[in-house]
């Protein structure tokens, strides 16, 4: 039996580092860590803490030590606190303060305290509100601690820490009750929660998400740890902001950073709740940015489409099968000879595209094209010319990088460069006006390169090859970079998860931007860079709200883009795995983001694409897209998926406003949308690892099928009321971690919401324009039969071209609900905040259902602004169901609906009325 590649990898490099030679470890030849030699607190800028550490016995293991380091300690919020440790001598890379915005360590300290010079300090820690920073001086070692329970979060003592120009070793102490998450981007076979012993390396890479445990597109070096101590539950955060190329090992116990460049920029986040984590991370990083309402309509795309009659007939398509469809994409099909900005003459000539367009926008559907970062090298092509006219590329001994990607031979813009990002917004200006497209996806901005190493176009072959069916394949004339320390650094970090070359399929990394910055310590940061200058470039033409679809993402790129969660397979596995990268994105900051429906390689099946459809209804981006080579595989090519599609994708076009109003959130309080279990029910310990449901917002659960043949679903209920959104009257009373098992024939998928919810529904429709005009229901779930039940939910409703998402008045509105049963009385009423916009766009409030009741309405009472109305003779009432015991868990519930109200979205109401027996 063979091992997994990650085991045999965390195996080696524990023998490794346990191995002796002559007695003496090697791990403790690697270095001997340092000493705190002195230690100042000032009193600016509110105050922090500056201290330098001396090592303690040079070696030369993996590079020589940084014989002096500098400490910087701040209290930055109530609730963060930051450790800064860098060269003391000399400045050191870190991620530019102009990309990611935060405050910088003073680069001279004056007006300080002097706490002690000496080794017998007199001030242990170092407190803010809610962390304290302690600290050991000999050997050097620190610990952060929450005040509010005495818990130690992170904690270095007894632990190697080395730190030398191009290997750093930090570790930290775990308890067994720890429950961590994050770290990517990677495909966890294993569910959301990180297995102990599957090492972790963070390098931006073209892997397919299809590789297992590996690195990926994106570098999110941040963690959520869920502790459960005998039910006393509490979440915090640790953020390592370092744009190098690392390994992260966690075995359980401990966690261990392995990093080979720049410093160490730690922040913690008190917690204690999964939500305010988020919160206190987005805080810093940025929070998730706006989108345009339509970007949670349903996409579709696929490489292949030769031109444009092939795409109208999918728009058509969509539309003969009642399927909602709101965007369609282009891959590279629309560009001449794969090149950025261009149109194929003849196959997408720009009359016959202008024409589609002005069709599907006068119905309120968008266009959407990718573009690579990738500039084909092509004397004559104006968008080559006027980059080289600005010198914007990345360069290697002083020429272009010459790499490979779709079109041939490419240079790669330097994003870090100002006339790099000026170059980049005036070519996207003058593609828009070329063609208004509604958005962009930005793709293979790792960076991707077909070849590695130094490269020259070839004497004795044209490149790209003519007609080639395998333009991935390597066509310039290349060689090996193994000269320079950056290109063979003396840690080998398991980059592609198999310690390759860092250079390998990307940019060298000796190769330098227009200031001299290497890219061995910015390459994690060009898909980032890439994705600032494009939504400075579409903010830029008409000031309307930008939607940007990027691959590569790191620390912080949540605040301007979508994310997909790339190259994946047509199969079962790939479909389950699609929910932990999708959860993880919400932790990262990135709640905007889906999986290719129905797969990307490979043939999906009939069985697999239904399934998948009905869970990919759910994801907050929702885009069917396949590759060049695998067959077409739109929803409405089969009769039983188009079924699913219409049933779940239904739904989801009724929950816009719910969905919408769930991004808001998440723009203020970086909330993801979709969410493990475990942050609306941070007690419930068995969903602490559950990876195959998922919440939407605050309670609604989708509990999909991912399993072949399967027509049940074994699902999880924290304990309370569900009800079932497609069938009401269908409720699941859950009072433990018991399994249920649910009916899920191959056209249904199932989906709950929670007690104490008011959900936000419209009537639904094909296209999101018209879906966001049409009346509302209030669906009010109360705890099933019970005597006295509270309620609440909301709903942002704004002009969506606007690039904030703020509450303006005559631009935006939010309306808070709010409902109770108590002593045979429901009351449901309304507080509206800014009411002028909906009032305009005359959106009502036509139906209230609600779950969970018994008996008949009597006595209505309704009034709107504070006015009796005494007219209610158009409310009608309707009883669907009643209560009845399937069995210790199932039920039948009665569905009471209000309807034939008119009830004005932008006036607060209130209603009344008695639950009166039923005969």
């Amino acid at each position: 039996m063979m091992l997994p590649s990650s085991i045999l990898w965390f195996l080696f490099l524990f023998i490794s580092s346990c191995a002796s030679i002559n007695g003496v470890s090697v791990s403790k030849k690697i270095g001997h860590g340092y000493r705190l030699v002195s230690l100042m607190q000032s009193e600016l800028d509110g105050g922090y803490l500056v201290g330098y550490l001396k090592v303690k016995k040079p070696t030369s293991i993996y590079g020589p030590d940084i014989r002096n380091l500098r400490l910087f300690v701040k209290h930055e919020t109530e609730n963060r606190v930051r450790v800064h440790i860098t060269d003391a001598d000399n400045p050191r890379w870190e991620v530019p303060y102009n990309l990611l915005p935060r405050t910088a360590p003073p680069p001279i300290i004056t007006k300080t305290r002097k706490i002690n010079f000496s080794s017998n300090f007199s001030l242990p820690f170092y407190a803010g509100s809610e962390l304290i920073f302690s600290y050991q001086p000999d050997p050097f070692a620190f610990t952060i601690s929450r005040k509010s329970d005495n818990q130690i979060l992170f904690d270095t003592s007894n632990f190697n820490f080395f730190f030398k120009d191009q290997y750093i070793e930090i570790s930290t102490r775990l308890p067994e009750t720890a429950s961590l998450y994050g770290l990517g981007e990677h495909t966890q076979p294993d569910g959301i929660k990180l297995k102990p012993k599957v090492p972790t390396t963070l390098f931006t890479t073209d892997k397919p998400a299809l590789n297992l445990n590996t690195d990926l597109y994106g570098s999110h070096p941040v963690y959520m740890d869920l502790r459960n101590n005998g039910g006393n539950v509490s979440t915090h955060g640790v953020l390592l902001l370092n744009s190098n190329g690392m390994d992260v090992f966690y075995n359980g116990s401990s966690l261990t950073y392995k990093i080979i460049g720049g410093l160490l920029d730690f922040y913690f986040f008190s917690g204690p709740s999964p939500l305010d984590v988020v919160d206190q991370y987005t805080a810093l990083i940025g929070r998730p940015a706006p989108m345009p309402y339509w970007a949670f309509g349903f996409h579709q795309c696929k490489f292949g489409y030769k031109d444009i009659s092939v795409v109208q007939g999918v728009v058509d398509g969509y539309k003969k099968a009642k399927i909602p469809l709101d965007v369609i994409w282009n891959d590279d099909d629309h560009m001449e000879a794969a090149k950025d900005f261009t149109l194929d003459p003849v196959n997408y000539p720009r009359d016959k595209l202008l024409n589609f367009l002005n069709q599907i926008h006068s119905e309120g559907m968008k266009y959407i094209v990718l573009i690579d970062p990738g500039i084909s090298v092509n004397t004559s092509y104006g968008v080559y010319q006027r980059a080289m006219a600005k010198d914007v590329f990345i360069k290697l001994d002083g020429k272009p990088y010459l790499a490979q990607v779709w079109p041939g031979p490419v240079n790669f813009p330097d994003f870090l460069n100002p006339n790099g990002v000026s170059w980049w917004v005036d070519e996207i200006s003058r593609f828009h006006q070329l063609v208004p497209v509604d958005g962009l996806w930005i793709d293979m901005n790792e960076a991707s390169n077909f070849c590695w190493g130094k490269c020259t176009m070839p004497t004795t072959h044209q490149c790209p090859v003519p007609k080639s069916t395998t333009p991935w394949d390597c066509c310039l004339d290349c060689q090996n970079i193994t000269s320079t320390r950056w290109d063979d650094p003396p840690y080998k970090i398991n980059a592609s998860g198999f310690s390759a070359p860092l250079g390998f399929n990307t940019i060298v990394t000796s190769a330098v931007h227009f200031d001299g910055t290497l890219e061995y310590n910015a390459h994690s940061l060009y898909g980032f860079s890439q994705t600032i200058a494009t939504h400075k470039a579409l903010l830029g033409i008409d000031g309307k709200r930008p939607f940007i679809l990027s691959r590569s993402t790191f620390v912080g790129s949540g605040s301007y883009v979508a994310h997909w969660t790339g190259d994946i397979k047509s199969t079962w596995k790939d479909l389950k795995y699609s929910i932990t990268t999708m959860l993880n994105f919400g932790i990262f900051g990135v709640p905007m983001v889906g999986a290719d429906i129905c797969g990307f390689f490979d043939a999906t099946t009939e069985e697999l694409c239904s399934r998948w459809i009905e869970l990919g209804a759910f994801y907050p981006f929702s885009r069917d897209h396949a590759d060049f080579g695998a067959p077409r595989q739109e929803l409405y090519l089969w009769d039983s998926v188009a079924k699913s599609a219409r049933n779940a994708l239904g739904l989801r076009y009724k929950l816009l406003p719910y969905l919408y109003t769930s991004l808001y959130d998440a723009h203020k309080t970086g909330a993801p949308i979709a969410r493990p279990l475990f942050f609306s029910f941070p007690d419930f310990a068995p969903s602490y690892n559950l990876s195959t449901q998922f919440l939407l917002g605050s309670g609604v659960l989708v509990s999909p099928v991912l399993e072949q043949n399967a027509t049940s679903v074994a699902a999880m209920f924290p304990p309370g009321s569900w009800y079932n959104l497609f069938n009401m009257t269908k409720v699941v009373v859950s009072k433990d971690a018991s399994l249920v098992t649910l009916d899920a024939p191959l056209s249904e998928i199932n989906v709950h919401v929670y007690e104490g919810m008011v959900l936000p529904m419209q009537r639904g429709g094909t296209i999101s324009k018209q879906a966001r005009e049409t009346p509302f229901t209030l669906v009010i779930a109360f705890p099933y039969g019970a005597d006295v039940g509270e309620a609440k939910g909301k709903v942002y409703i704004d002009d969506d071209e606007r690039p904030e998402m703020t509450l303006v008045d005559g631009e935006a509105s939010y309306i808070e609900f709010e409902a109770s049963f108590k002593e045979k009385t429901v009351k449901i009423s309304s507080n509206v905040q800014m009411g002028d916009f909906v009032l305009e766009k005359g959106l009502i409030i036509e139906k209230m259902t609600v779950l969970g009741l018994q008996g008949k309405v009597k006595d209505l009472v309704i009034e709107v602004d504070g006015n009796t109305l005494v007219n209610t003779t158009s409310v009608s009432f309707n009883y669907i169901g009643g209560m009845q015991k399937i069995d210790e868990v199932n039920k039948k519930g009665l569905v009471v609906e209000v309807g034939g109200l008119q009830l004005p979205l932008g006036k607060s109401f209130s209603m009344s009325w008695k639950m009166d027996t039923m005969g």
